[in-house]
C-alpha cells in the first residue's frame, strides 16, 4: 500500500535555473559527462564521428578553392578577368588615339565645326517656309493683307407665281404679235396660261420636271407634247418622254420665260389634255373631301396630295373654288392630282344629299364644335365625307346646317383657327387609322 502511494507522488520543486537551461538532471548529466563517455554512448548506435572526421578535415586556410581549379593566389597575385593581357594601372594604360579633355572633344558625329548655339544652322535642314534668305521677325517685310474673296452666289430661283393679269396681258400681246416672233403654235400656248384659255382650248399646261415625269409616267395618254428649252440637261426625262412616244419640242429661252408661269422657268413643260375620273361613291368604306370656295392654288393643290396619300376615294370641288387645271394647282400637287377623282364646279348643297343617300356621314369642323373625330359612333366612321372651307371665311354656315357631325380639333387656345391644307391633313390621319380599326 504504501509503496503504491509513493509511486503516485508528485514532485514539486522551484525553478531556480536560467531561462533556456534544462532542470532536466538525466540532460544535465549527459550534457557535463566527459567527451570520451558521450562517444561510448553514441556508440551504441552506430559509431558517430564528428563532421570534421567525414575526410580529413583539414582548417579553413588549408583548404583548396572550390573546384580546385588552379593554385589559388592571393587576390593582389590573379590576373585580371579573362587575362586579356598583362594588367597595368590605370594611369599605365595606353590610350585608344589621342585622349583630350573634354573641351577639347569634337562635337556628336563630327559634323564640323562646333559653334555657339546661336551661331550654328538649323540641323539637318531649312526651317518650315524658310524659301528665301532667313530674316528676323522685326526685319521682315510688312506684307500687304490678303482678302480671300466671297465665292459668287448665284441667285436662287423664283419659283412664285406670276401675276394673272401679267400673264393675260403676255397672251393677248402674242395674238397680236407678228408671225416671225412669236409662231402660231406658240400663241396657243400663251393662251393656257390664263383661265379663258384654258376653258376655251380644253388643254392645260404641267410645268417643271416633277410635274412633267409624273403626267409622262402615270398619265402619258393625256400628254399632248412636251416642250423643253435647248440644252435641257436632264436626259433621263428626256429618255422617258421618247419611249412613251410623246412628242418632244425644243423651244428657245426667250419664248420659255413667256410660257412659263413662274418667274424662274424650269426649262420643261407639257400640253395636256383636261380630264377627271368620278369618284366611286358606292364604295363600302371611303372617304370624300367636300372644298367649298378655296381659292388659293396652293391649298388645293395641298389638298390633292393629301388625299393621295391617305387614300381618299375623291374630292368634290364647289363653285367657287379655284380650277384644278390652274398651273399654281398642278405643280403644288406635283402633279398628282389626276391620279385623285375629282368632280369640278359642283352645287354643294346638291351634292351633300346625294351623299347622304349613299350613306355617308357629314363632318364639318368648327371651333365650337364640343367632340373630336375620335368621339364619333364607330357606325358613322365607314363612310365619311369632311367638308372644309374658305380660307378666310371658313366654311358656309348653311352648309355645316347640313353637317350629321361637328368636330374640332384639339389645339390651344392661342390659336384661333389652322390653314385649310393642314386641317384636312390632320383629318385624314385620324379617319385613316380609325377605319383599319373597324
Amino acid at each position: 500500500m504504501d509503496e503504491h502511494n509513493s509511486e503516485k507522488k508528485t514532485v514539486r520543486s522551484k525553478f531556480s535555473g536560467k531561462f533556456g537551461v534544462s532542470e532536466n538532471i538525466h540532460v544535465r548529466k549527459y550534457s557535463q559527462a566527459p567527451r570520451e563517455d558521450r562517444e561510448d554512448r553514441g556508440g551504441e548506435r552506430g559509431e558517430r564521428r564528428s563532421f570534421g572526421e567525414r575526410g580529413e578535415r583539414r582548417s579553413f586556410g588549408d583548404r583548396k578553392p572550390f573546384g580546385d581549379r588552379g593554385e589559388r593566389r592571393s587576390f593582389g597575385d590573379r590576373k585580371p578577368f579573362g587575362d586579356r593581357g598583362e594588367r597595368r594601372s590605370f594611369g599605365d594604360r595606353e590610350e585608344r588615339g589621342e585622349r583630350r579633355s573634354f573641351g577639347d572633344r569634337k562635337p556628336f558625329g563630327n559634323r564640323g565645326e562646333r559653334r555657339s548655339f546661336g551661331d550654328r544652322k538649323p540641323f539637318g535642314r531649312k526651317p518650315f517656309g524658310d524659301r528665301g534668305e532667313r530674316r528676323s521677325f522685326a526685319e521682315d517685310e510688312k506684307r500687304e493683307p490678303v482678302f480671300r474673296q466671297r465665292p459668287e452666289l448665284q441667285p436662287e430661283p423664283d419659283f412664285s407665281q406670276k401675276d394673272e393679269a401679267v400673264l393675260e396681258a403676255n397672251a393677248v400681246a402674242a395674238l397680236v404679235a407678228p408671225e416671225e416672233t412669236t409662231p402660231a403654235w406658240f400663241k396657243k400656248v400663251l393662251t393656257l396660261t390664263t383661265e379663258k384659255g384654258r376653258e376655251r382650248e380644253g388643254n392645260f399646261l404641267g410645268e417643271g420636271i416633277h410635274v412633267v415625269q409624273e403626267l409622262v409616267s402615270n398619265h402619258a395618254d393625256q400628254v399632248i407634247g412636251v416642250y423643253c428649252v435647248e440644252g435641257f440637261s436632264d436626259t433621263v426625262l428626256l429618255d422617258q418622254i421618247k419611249e412613251a412616244g410623246i412628242r418632244l419640242h425644243d423651244v428657245p429661252e426667250e419664248l420659255m420665260q413667256k410660257a412659263s408661269t413662274t418667274v424662274t422657268s424650269q426649262g420643261i413643260f407639257a400640253v395636256c389634255r383636261q380630264a377627271s375620273r368620278r369618284p366611286d361613291y358606292d364604295s363600302a368604306r371611303s372617304i370624300i373631301t367636300i372644298v367649298d370656295a378655296v381659292q388659293d392654288p396652293g391649298n388645293l393643290g395641298t389638298l390633292f396630295r393629301t388625299s393621295l396619300g391617305f387614300n381618299s376615294d375623291g374630292m368634290i370641288l364647289g363653285k367657287g373654288t379655284v380650277s384644278a387645271f390652274n398651273p399654281k394647282v398642278v405643280r403644288g400637287s406635283s402633279g398628282t392630282f389626276l391620279s385623285v377623282p375629282f368632280e369640278s364646279d359642283m352645287d354643294l348643297i346638291e351634292r351633300i344629299n346625294f351623299l347622304h343617300s349613299k350613306g355617308y356621314t357629314i363632318v364639318a369642323t368648327d371651333l365650337h364644335a364640343k367632340q373630336s373625330l375620335q368621339e364619333l359612333p364607330k357606325n358613322k366612321l365607314r363612310k365619311i365625307a369632311f367638308l372644309v372651307g374658305n380660307e378666310g371665311a371658313g366654311t358656309n354656315s348653311y352648309l355645316i346646317e347640313l353637317a350629321d357631325e361637328t368636330v374640332k380639333i384639339p389645339m390651344s387656345s392661342e390659336l384661333e383657327s389652322l390653314n385649310v391644307a393642314v386641317a384636312h391633313g390632320i383629318l385624314s390621319y385620324e379617319i385613316a387609322k380609325l377605319q383599319q380599326e373597324l
